[in-house]
């Protein structure tokens, strides 16, 4: 097989095109690096991560994206989550959060996975700097230069190799990078599996987003900017090849089972996409010149919706601190500091959402008055609503400038 040694060395070098890969690349373009960025789909394609899931942004995930030049080419409106309404099945007591009640519009918007994709992939096309391997997939580790990473990708043309003084592995649950780069990866099946779709109900949304948990996991409602709510229905894992077979007519009457009559009788519903969960945490996020981001640093459970908000809080905190210190992008100091900065939020968040996770899907019950307790408490006390809030707002721990409105 053909191999070509003659590659530019990269400032960076970002092995993954989707969610927070691009973005990473966006900001990273700002910055004037000579940035590459290897993915796997071809040109005038989009990443299979694009699809119709509903992706919730909050209102920090919403400034920087507003700044980097991406939310100003979404085409389709987006659903802006003025409240949220959480309660659990047979358990007395409620959360509702409202986004006025903290001097705010809305804790943030709904955006479907292809919009956003479409978006990126304009703004990605005015990037100048930028140098995109696709389709390209990453092969393996090569010899590293004196003071860069080196790795075989291949494509239509063979196998070449790539060289950046900061390597950056933005390829998912399953990365390839982080396994070759020898990073353990701790990992929990939670038994579950979440049904998206699009549906439509009797009251079209008005701005709530509604969380039901269950014995078998959560039901969200997220009000869409088509007048549709996004479903994302959780079921036993061994339940999931039934579920996948209901007609529409069955498979409404199981949501309306599950979420009950709050947005009345459901519809209609568009086709459903099944993801197993699993939680998928990296041991470390940096190696000599090699930084994880992303879902390649922690999968998290979908509950609270804290996936994407966090990995381009992962992205904008590199990002941030090369522009800060830009002689060598790929310094251990810089690496160093940037394990620093992302402990707080990276923990708190996963402390978050796993626990949300195994609490509310836990059936036993002697847990159910501590369950409905602890909902009302959530209810009543500004201090506890406040750090659901921060959360919801995508605050936590020290935020990238990009994340702030006034930047």
């Amino acid at each position: 097989m053909k191999v070509n040694h003659d590659a530019p060395i990269h400032d960076a070098l970002i092995v993954g095109g989707g969610l927070v890969g691009a973005s990473l690349a966006i900001a990273l373009d700002r910055l004037g690096l000579d940035v590459g960025l290897v993915e796997a789909a071809p040109a005038g394609a989009l990443p299979a991560v694009f699809d119709e899931r509903n992706l919730s942004f909050a209102e920090a995930t919403i400034n920087a994206l507003r700044a980097l030049g991406v939310l100003q080419k979404l085409r389709a409106p987006t659903g802006a989550i003025r409240s949220i309404h959480v309660t659990r099945t047979g358990d007395f007591g409620r959360v509702r959060l409202d986004a006025a009640d903290y001097g705010r519009d809305a804790f943030g918007q709904v955006v479907v996975a292809r919009d956003f994709g479409e978006a990126l992939e304009a703004r990605l096309a005015e990037l100048t700097r930028l140098t995109r391997y696709r389709p390209a997939r990453f092969v393996r580790l090569a010899e590293d230069d004196a003071n860069a990473r080196c790795i075989r990708i291949a494509d239509a043309d063979g196998e070449r190799v790539l060289s950046a003084r900061l390597l950056i592995a933005a390829d998912g649950t399953r990365s390839g990078l982080r396994e070759a780069l020898g990073i353990v990866a701790d990992k929990h099946d939670y038994e579950q599996t979440l049904f998206v779709a699009r549906v439509r109900a009797e009251r079209a949304p008005e701005g709530i987003a509604f969380e039901r948990f269950g014995d078998d996991g959560p039901t969200a409602l997220l009000p869409r900017g088509d007048r549709h709510y996004g479903v994302i229905h959780g079921v036993a894992r061994a339940e999931a090849e039934t579920v996948a077979a209901l007609d529409e007519n069955a498979w409404l009457a199981r949501l309306q089972t599950a979420f009950g009559w709050r947005v009345g009788r459901f519809l209609a519903s568009g086709p459903r996409s099944a993801y197993p969960v699993t939680r998928v945490v990296a041991q470390r996020t940096t190696a000599a010149r090699a930084v994880l981001v992303g879902n390649a640093a922690q999968t998290l459970h979908p509950i609270g919706a804290q996936g994407f908000n966090l990995g381009l809080r992962d992205a904008l905190t590199l990002a941030e601190l090369i522009e800060a210190d830009g002689s060598d992008p790929g310094a251990a100091t810089l690496l160093d500091a940037y394990s620093q900065r992302r402990r707080e939020d990276r923990e708190r968040t996963l402390a978050f959402s796993d626990g949300l996770a195994k609490l509310t899907a836990n059936p036993a019950p002697l847990l159910r008055p501590l369950r409905s307790l602890g909902l009302l408490v959530l209810d009543r006390l500004p201090s506890t609503q406040a750090l659901l809030v921060g959360g919801a707002l995508g605050y936590r721990g020290e935020v990238p400038k990009l994340c702030r409105s006034d930047t």
